[in-house]
């Protein structure tokens, strides 16, 4: 098994600390609005990591925390707490918004078949554990408190920007736009672990800790999380790009600080997903959703195979034509399925080559290109019987989660099938002979019995609604 390491920036060879069993930590949502579709593609990249490393025998413990305290948009004490703003913005309070926003996440997980962590943990249930490490690292030095906030002393950290690449004579005040210099620091990179003195004075979510009543900063619950779930040494740690720094330089710093040695071998991250106007991001605004995606007709596996056709850390471009052949790709993926009969059998042989492709293709720092490659050749293979190759469809979909196999909750009949195929081509003709009327006209009637017609680059493609 290949990875690419963010910390070595370099393709490595994948050894875990204990052979046969991987300890995986991911990344989790800050829970104050929904998820975007650049997020989903993270959480894609990661499920088919760890379906992957278990398609080849590991056993795989993965945790992931549900960001509901302490995630303020810098790391100074300014912008705003993205909890509370969710708050203000719904007039709820901040337990209701990260109650139902992690819902609306795990909704989004099940119907993409993301497969749940073993262990999903929230910030807030975690606090005794934060107090723990914080204490030990002002112990050692590490921390310090200042106007009654703790922070973390990087100078103190060795190699901090190992991860990032970057360096002291790069850096900018604080660590996103807008961030205004923190005079309670010693350095300027320097990061709270836990607040006491905020701007935010009527902040809901406190606890009491040994420098006062307050809550912690947004990088300590991570390490917090891992360390309480999966021990002092991790195997993996993935998350999007944008967490290369601060958060994940931060995680190590803290992290390798309080146990005294290297505590995560390799750190694997997911490029954005980018529209027309660059970068994915909630920040922004119009933000794009998965249950908005399903409703301008691309169901949730038609994304999921749209984000398997680029490789993890390519930046990928969303589209409508993108989506638009995806949707007609995956449609005929699964028809060409569908019609293939359970009859002949197994050629064991042949099933170990086309699976030792597959493993390979995914052993190739998750090339999940190759493996939908892989299962397009089992496809064309007419050396291959119908036994041969849906038992291979369906090992390969363990990891590809499509549900390549399942039937389509809406079956269409042959006499509906035929005449529908009839109405898209006098459409067709209608639309070459310039009667955009009719063409309309026939698409209405089409809906009206609850078909709907996508015009693509491949053709037009239908579906029941």
């Amino acid at each position: 098994m290949k990875l690419y390491n963010t910390l070595s920036k370099s393709i490595e060879e994948f050894v875990p600390n204990e052979e046969g069993k991987v300890k995986m930590y991911t990344c989790g949502p800050t829970v104050y609005s929904y998820a975007h579709i650049g997020n989903l593609r993270t959480y894609i990249f990661e499920d088919v990591l760890q379906k992957g490393l278990e398609y080849l025998g590991y056993d795989v413990k993965r945790v992931m925390n549900i960001t509901d305290v302490g995630h303020l948009t810098s790391d100074s004490d300014s912008g705003e707490d993205k909890m509370e703003k969710g708050a203000k913005r719904e007039g709820k309070t901040v337990y209701e918004i990260a109650d139902f926003y992690t819902k609306a996440f795990l909704k989004d997980m099940d119907a993409l078949n993301i497969k749940r962590p073993a262990i999903i943990s929230k910030a807030s249930d975690n606090i005794d554990v934060y107090i723990k490490m914080i204490s030990k690292m002002l112990k050692d030095g590490y921390a310090y408190i200042s106007g009654g906030n703790v922070y973390f002393d990087i100078s103190k950290a060795k190699d901090y920007y190992k991860l990032s690449g970057m360096t002291d004579d790069k850096m900018i005040v604080g660590a996103r736009e807008g961030v205004e210099e923190d005079d309670r620091k010693r350095n300027q990179g320097d990061f709270a672990l836990w607040f006491t003195i905020s701007k935010f004075e009527n902040h809901i979510m406190k606890w009491d800790s040994p420098w006062g009543v307050g809550y912690p900063g947004w990088h300590i619950e991570c390490s917090g999380i891992a360390s309480k779930y999966l021990g002092e040494y991790l195997d993996i740690h993935c998350g999007g790009v944008d967490n290369i720094f601060p958060h994940h330089t931060n995680e190590i710093a803290q992290s390798e600080a309080y146990f005294g040695h290297k505590w995560c071998n390799y750190w694997c991250h997911g490029a954005h997903l980018n529209d027309k106007n660059g970068k994915m991001s909630k920040s922004k605004g119009g933000i794009l959703t998965l249950t908005k995606l399903n409703e301008d007709g691309y169901s949730p596996l038609v994304y999921r195979y749209f984000c398997l056709n680029s490789h993890y850390r390519s930046q990928l471009v969303l589209s409508k034509d993108g989506l638009d052949s995806s949707k007609s790709a995956f449609s005929k993926l699964k028809s060409r399925i569908s019609s293939i009969k359970d009859e002949g059998e197994l050629d064991k042989d042949k099933f170990d080559l086309y699976n030792n492709k597959f493993k390979d293709a995914f052993s190739n720092d998750i090339n999940t290109s190759s493996m939908l490659t892989t299962l397009y050749d089992v496809l064309k293979d007419d050396s291959l019987n119908g036994k041969t190759k849906l038992s291979l469809v369906n090992s390969f979909d363990k990891v590809l989660s499509l549900d390549l196999t399942k039937e389509d909750d809406k079956e269409i009949s042959d006499d509906m099938k035929k005449y529908i195929e009839e109405e898209i081509k006098l459409r067709n003709d209608a639309k070459k002979n310039k009667d955009f009327n009719k063409a309309d006209s026939i698409r209405d009637e089409l809906l009206k019995k609850g078909v709907k017609l996508t015009d693509t680059r491949d053709g037009v493609i239908y579906e029941l609604i």
